[in-house]
């Protein structure tokens, strides 16, 4: 891919509208991005050449959805939206936490990075990127901007520290089940630091409860103290009673690609194509329904 001066353009609008919900210093933010407060402090003055490698541009980009080419995929705030947004901003607003755990493909992840990009000092990390306790340790202090590089101790104070002095952060941990054992627990410690002045949410499939289950069945160290300090429940958004799992999966597939399309004969064909329940009991999810949609577009 080229890197084009209009792309520069493009990343270098995303990124500074991001810097409005972010009430840390410039500093802070330019880490949070891989470059130091210098070249953003340039940037911000409307210089682009020669201030980031391309594939900095690139990466930047993609983690901000930047495409000069491709659709641009609409977020629908959905019944899953709506729950999800509902949880993280009492969260955030009391400083709680809350597990949110259900079916893949009805649009957690989109939810929690659009949220992220939305909500002032929210902050959204990948644990699937991270699974070791000093890689998760390491990405969650990048993602909220600070020193990511120095001893590891240094680094949680640091992290426990920073999260105090924002106003209401956020933290969201999605693919939280596939953290290792250690880095999982860390998360207690990270809890009770900075309980009712940052709010923290967990994201997953129903891998993460059983994840959960199991590690408070064996009595594993800071699992137990951990489901309870996450309110002892789960926000599971989609019923399970067949009938009405296949009604809430019609409503979400339909809100989606509505957002995104305005052939009501096509949105109805490919929901029925999605509505096709397997002997697991799983509905094809919104994942498919993009991808069908694709393929539709792309045939007229």
């Amino acid at each position: 891919m080229i890197i084009t001066k209009e792309y520069k353009q493009k990343v270098a609008d995303a990124l500074l509208q991001i810097r409005n919900n972010f009430d840390g210093s410039d500093k802070a933010f330019a880490t949070q991005w891989s470059m130091n407060n210098a070249v953003f402090s340039r940037l911000k003055s409307g210089e682009l050449d020669g201030l980031l490698k391309d594939n900095q541009w690139l990466s930047i980009g993609m983690e901000l959805n930047v495409n000069l080419n491709e659709r641009k995929w609409v977020i629908a705030k959905t019944d899953v939206f709506k729950t999800i947004e509902e949880d993280i901003l009492f969260c955030k607003e009391y400083g709680k936490a809350r597990i949110c755990v259900d079916d893949c493909g009805i649009g957690k992840t989109a939810t929690a990075k659009y949220l992220s990009k939305t909500l002032k000092n929210c902050f959204y990390v990948d644990a699937s990127q991270a699974k070791t306790k000093q890689a998760f340790v390491r990405l969650l202090a990048k993602t909220i901007g600070v020193d990511h590089t120095g001893k590891y101790a240094d680094i949680k104070a640091l992290i426990k520290y920073y999260l105090k002095q924002l106003p209401q952060p956020m933290v969201i941990i999605d693919e939280a089940g596939d953290l290792d054992v250690k880095a999982f627990v860390e998360i207690k410690e990270f809890w009770n630091a900075t309980e009712n002045v940052c709010g923290w949410y967990l994201l997953g499939a129903d891998g993460l409860r059983k994840y959960i289950s199991t590690g408070i069945e064996r009595k594993k160290v800071g699992f137990r103290e951990i489901f309870n300090r996450f309110s002892d429940k789960y926000t599971s958004p989609v019923p399970t009673d067949r009938q009405q799992k296949l009604a809430y999966y019609r409503k979400l597939i339909t809100d989606v690609l509505s957002a995104n399309h305005n052939d009501n004969k096509v949105i109805n064909e490919i929901v029925q194509k999605c509505l096709i329940m397997g002997e697991d009991g799983q509905v094809s999810g919104l994942r498919r329904a993009e991808s069908l949609l694709i393929l539709y577009t792309r045939g007229q």
